[in-house]
């Protein structure tokens, strides 16, 4: 009596195919971005007596990149390029002054991507450069972040240019904690739907203004300086001594003697990025979604601390464009993995939605890495691309790096046998095929400047 009635409940199961429960549910993103976080992180080993228990932590679960680089050494264009999939030299995003809202479509950017492959993106901090928000493309971003904190009334130990000091204040007194509580609390929160989650650390940009407890893991009679030769901008063209701009704030350390106490405060403000990452962590693994989400961090660009006597970004070396690089995916990536290819950060867009199993959009001016996060060792031929400002560009391979600028000034070094960039090889005619090869690498269309200021108005830029 009752086989006719479970016979026919079997067939229209068949028939029906499986259930949407069955199928594979679509990965959440975690999305960690910090600023002007250069290379001196654990798992890289740039300067081995920086402590970033987290990071290297994170890196250990999955693919740590040492060659990744950023596609501008300048906060907005950096982001602006990721978030969009679209280079400087196309938008004319070249400084922090040009509202890239006004050429880029809301439409072209990753958090729309997401949300038309039906995700719930939500975010807080530093994504975007911040200037320019366009809080349209989120359904959820934190509101208010804090940001006067207590390190608005802290006394510059520093010098005018670079600045920094101690703070006698708690861990959560600062924005980047409220910052971390928000992707926390996203991450305690029962999702109906795959989430893309992104959470954007301040530090260390400047000031360098933490917890004196961060300081005191750097005691300053152990601080070394970075390599450096004192003779080192002998080679480099005006453009590029143009960019250095030993005048500056490098001269002002000197002046003062405050070099090593600079180094302090820089990885002061290190250390205390690592740690909101390991509350992130600690909180990620007690959630419900530790094995079904993508990790990347990334970070904006590098940071020169004294190096072609140049501070801060804005310059197309090693120091001011290589950046650390982390992935975790589930089913892709294997813990330890380590990656010497030579990438930049265009290829985290495609990447992403390769991952999740999302169509990368045609604009999209990167390739999706995913071989490379299976098999780290595996080939790559693409090399990076930064610009700074209209028309100055560097190509960086595995081996090489090549500078060419705008008035036609070049530099070329072998970074497998110069990794501190010291002998400039551009002028030598037996690095003349060198030189070719890699000019071939250089972009020949540069979209103008699209100028701007702060406040919206245009004004015009001196190409």
């Amino acid at each position: 009596m009752k086989a006719a009635p479970l016979l026919a409940l079997a067939l229209f199961a068949f028939l029906a195919g499986p259930s949407p429960a069955a199928e594979q549910p679509k990965p959440n993103v975690l999305f960690i971005a910090i600023d002007d976080l250069r290379d001196w992180v654990g798992y890289i080993g740039k300067y081995p007596a920086s402590k970033t228990p987290n990071i290297d932590r994170l890196a250990a679960r999955g693919v740590g990149f040492m060659k990744s680089y950023c596609a501008a050494p300048v906060c907005n264009p950096s982001r602006a390029a990721l978030m969009s999939g679209l280079r400087p030299y196309t938008t004319g995003v070249y400084e922090n002054n040009n509202d890239w809202r006004t050429v880029i479509p809301e439409e072209l950017t990753l958090p729309h991507a997401f949300r038309q492959g039906g995700y719930y993106v939500c975010g807080a901090g530093k994504i975007y450069h911040e200037s320019y928000p366009r809080r349209t493309e989120w359904d959820d971003y934190l509101a208010n972040e804090g940001k006067k904190g207590a390190e608005t009334d802290a006394q510059n130990e520093g010098t005018s240019g670079i600045r920094f000091a101690p703070l006698d204040c708690a861990d959560n007194e600062l924005a980047d904690w409220k910052i971390t509580d928000y992707a926390i609390a996203e991450l305690g929160k029962k999702h109906d739907k795959p989430f893309f989650l992104a959470c954007g650390l301040h530090k260390p940009h400047m000031p360098w203004n933490v917890p004196r407890k961060y300081y005191d893991m750097y005691p300053l009679k152990d601080i070394e300086l970075p390599p450096y030769t004192e003779s080192d901008l002998d080679d480099v063209p005006p453009a590029g001594i143009q960019m250095a701009k030993p005048w500056g704030d490098h001269a002002e350390i000197l002046k003062t003697g405050k070099w090593k106490n600079a180094i302090q405060g820089y990885l002061a403000a290190t250390a205390y990025t690592d740690m909101n990452i390991g509350r992130l962590l600690e909180a990620f693994d007690k959630s419900a979604y530790k094995e079904n989400t993508i990790i990347v961090l990334w970070c904006d660009h590098g940071w020169h601390l004294g190096e072609k006597q140049h501070w801060r970004k804005f310059a197309l070396w090693e120091e001011a464009t290589h950046a650390p690089l982390i992935w975790v995916a589930p089913g892709v990536t294997q813990p330890g993995g380590r990656c010497e290819r030579t990438i930049d950060f265009m290829t985290i867009f495609p990447t992403l939605c390769d991952l999740a199993g999302l169509p990368i959009p045609a604009h999209v001016q990167g390739k999706s890495i995913r071989t490379l996060l299976a098999d780290p060792k595996a080939a790559w031929d693409q090399p990076a691309v930064t610009t700074y400002m209209f028309n100055n560009h560097t190509a960086r391979t595995e081996d090489w790096r090549y500078i060419r600028y705008a008035n036609g000034d070049e530099e070329l070094y072998h970074d497998a046998e110069d990794p501190y960039e010291w002998t400039n090889l551009a002028t030598k005619p037996e690095f003349a095929s060198k030189k070719a090869e890699m000019l071939k690498l250089i972009p020949t269309e540069n979209k103008p400047d699209i100028g701007g200021a702060k406040d919206g108005t245009k004004k015009k830029k001196n190409q």
